[in-house]
């Protein structure tokens, strides 16, 4: 790796730590959303950077929707004890059972709406006062339009028309009774910063993450892998094929890429050639042009 990638991936884990110890001197009882994907993986990872010796600051927050690849959970639970961070898990299937939300019916449902219900209990519940999250602005429209310390109102709704300015480096915190802010140390982080700190750092991952023969299927122009949540319908066909995820969530809607890539080295050359975002084969961001951002004001992540 060249001198300047080097230099230029320093300085953004300098500004990711100084925003992640903002926000654990700016508010009283912080919270770090953690999905098991690699971006949150980056955050606890510089959040250990950040404040190590000491233990960190504020919990990892998972919201689960019960229907998470095995690997994910499975790696959760694996990294929250080698770094000996607190978990607290907000359950969708919870949210269920109480009647908070309705589960979706069809043969496309999906769980992922529902999630915001269940953060926003969860908030309150345990009464975050902030959320770090892992959300880039390459990401996705909605996520551009973000700034680093985003203001959440008293119903946990964001309006992208009502943001505060950030100069100089300068993140305003203040909030009434009520309001919550939402945290992006990863904003000017890209997909490509994100792989290459990775293979830098040597950070583990969950192995969904790289190639591998698994079984799968094509619904709606997505690869889906088989699991117990995902299962072939009439006229669908299971093919064994080298796949690999480029981002992780419910295992309903997250599609997989085609890829022979099993080591950074390769995930790195294969995302420098990528012509879709990692997010174009969710199936959930499909459903409207404005999916996300609709989501995000009524309170998602």
């Amino acid at each position: 790796m060249s001198s300047y990638q080097l230099s230029h991936l320093k300085q953004l884990e300098a500004e990711a730590i100084y925003i992640l110890r903002e926000t654990a001197a700016q508010f009283e009882n912080p919270a770090l959303l953690f999905s098991g994907g690699k971006d949150s993986i980056v955050m606890a990872h510089l959040a250990y950077k950040a404040f190590h010796p000491a233990r960190l600051p504020f919990p990892l927050v998972h919201v689960d929707t019960g229907h998470n690849f095995n690997e994910t959970m499975e790696f959760r639970d694996y990294y929250v004890d080698k770094i000996g961070a607190r978990l607290v898990v907000g359950s969708v299937q919870e949210s269920i059972d109480k009647g908070d939300v309705q589960e979706e019916t069809g043969l496309d449902a999906s769980r992922n709406a529902l999630q915001t219900t269940t953060l926003l209990n969860t908030i309150e519940e345990h009464g975050y006062d902030a959320c770090l999250g892992g959300g880039r602005r390459d990401e996705e429209k909605a996520r551009a339009k973000e700034r680093f310390f985003s203001h959440r109102d008293d119903f946990g709704q964001w309006d992208p028309k009502n943001q505060r300015p950030e100069l100089w480096n300068l993140f305003n915190g203040r909030k009434r009774q009520g309001e919550t802010f939402r945290v992006f140390p990863l904003s000017n982080w890209t997909e490509m910063d994100i792989w290459q700190y990775i293979r830098a750092e040597k950070i583990e991952l969950p192995s969904l993450y790289f190639a591998a023969e698994r079984e799968c299927l094509e619904r709606n122009g997505v690869i889906l892998a088989i699991s117990e949540f995902v299962q072939p319908r009439e006229g669908e066909t299971v093919e064994k094929k080298s796949i690999r995820f480029r981002t992780m969530g419910d295992a309903t809607i997250t599609g997989a890429i085609e890829s022979v890539a099993t080591d950074y080295d390769a995930i790195v050359d294969e995302v420098a050639a990528a012509r879709q975002t990692e997010r174009g084969n969710r199936t959930d961001d499909k459903r409207s042009e404005t999916s996300m951002e609709d989501r995000k004001k009524e309170g998602y992540f």
